[in-house]
């Protein structure tokens, strides 16, 4: 492929494999695109990417990946690493917040067994979330947040001494 061309003009074995390429032609996005970026080598990109992943493939290669809601889990020992629609804002995705039981979430999130850790943003008030890094989204900044059963480095704020 080349700059300016489009994925459905070529033939991949799968439509995950498309769906790869769409990640690699524009680095950075949230979904696949379907047109060459024209920035920068793209060969030598794509390249780089694949190699990269491959040396990568061990650190996820036991990763299990399940479909469905995260009420039909087990519990077992595991990092659980949970990033639900968010309270405030995550009505505009795609699979909304708008049947999340959040209460509900947070009693979950709770009772895992492992190590926990729970993205929000500081609007969120379903669990004792602890602001983390502000985020310039595409309309309006945010504080990233997180919550986690065990210590974390951002259970630590710098106290007003005024």
């Amino acid at each position: 492929m080349q700059a300016g061309e489009n994925t459905d003009n070529f033939t991949f074995d799968c439509k995950e494999a498309k769906w790869f390429m769409g990640f690699i032609i524009q680095g950075g996005v949230n979904a696949p695109r379907k047109t060459v970026s024209s920035v920068g080598n793209f060969g030598q990109c794509v390249e780089q990417e694949k190699t990269r992943i491959a040396e990568n493939l061990f650190k996820i290669k036991h990763w299990k990946i399940l479909m469905g809601s995260y009420e039909d889990l087990q519990n077992e020992e595991a990092t659980w690493f949970i990033d639900p629609p968010y309270q405030f804002g995550g009505e505009y995705y795609i699979k909304s917040n708008k049947h999340i039981d959040f209460a509900n979430l947070a009693e979950w999130c709770k009772s895992r067994l492992g190590q926990t850790i729970v993205c929000e943003n500081t609007k969120a008030d379903w669990l004792d979330f602890k602001p983390m890094r502000e985020m310039q989204g595409s309309m309006y900044k945010t504080t990233e947040a997180i919550w986690s059963n065990m210590p974390t480095n951002y259970d630590n704020i710098q106290q007003t001494l005024f």
